[in-house]
């Protein structure tokens, strides 16, 4: 379910297409020619647009928190299966294969291509034509593979994505935009109920 408070735009004669499945939150914003598949999941805050060509978020991938996303003419976003993209991420004109993280703040540049089971570190900016291989660890600025990834490595970046399926579920089926008076209501008796508990106490 999309968050009926996303800002879902079209453009150009494009409009998102979204999966049932799939879970977009409130605030974040898909303009044009995008796809989001079963499964995925778009945070908060995260903007992604396309009005020279696609993007495109595989199945079970999660786009986290004001990550950004935007494509150049020819130059669209692919990003595979069980893909997880960090908080704050860029990634521009991209293609990511199944399986990799990206980390949190990185930045992947025009026709960059990362290959499946890969992460790339937090921070670490990805040149414009840069092709990972499969299975590399990358780091740094620019990115450069550091070293291969083990199995162990690579089953931990499964996991994440995973445990992004479920947290993606959770906000579809459960999350609930709260007027901000309610909240503060709430706040407040929940801090009455604090005082008086304390001076119960000997």
């Amino acid at each position: 379910m999309t968050d009926s408070q996303a800002r879902i735009i079209s453009v150009g004669g494009h409009t998102p297409q979204i999966d049932p499945g799939a879970f977009v939150a409130a605030g974040a914003t898909l303009v044009g020619d995008v796809h989001v598949k079963r499964g995925a999941g778009i945070f908060y805050g995260c903007v992604l647009r396309a009005e020279k060509a696609p993007i495109t978020i595989g199945e079970d991938s999660n786009v986290q928190d004001n990550t950004v996303m935007h494509t150049d003419e020819g130059k669209p976003v692919v990003i595979g299966k069980r893909v997880s993209i960090g908080h704050q991420a860029l990634v521009h004109g991209a293609r990511v294969d199944d399986d990799v993280l990206i980390g949190m703040h990185a930045t992947v540049l025009n026709d960059a291509h990362i290959g499946t089971e890969s992460l790339i570190a937090a921070g670490t900016v990805v040149l414009e034509g840069t092709d990972i291989p499969p299975r590399s660890l990358v780091a740094g600025v620019p990115g450069k593979v550091r070293r291969a990834m083990s199995d162990d490595a690579v089953e931990k970046v499964r996991a994440n994505a995973q445990s992004y399926v479920t947290l993606s579920a959770l906000h579809r089926d459960t999350a609930e935009v709260v007027d901000f008076a309610e909240a503060t209501a709430a706040g407040a008796g929940s801090a009455a109920g604090s005082d008086a508990a304390e001076g119960t106490e000997a």
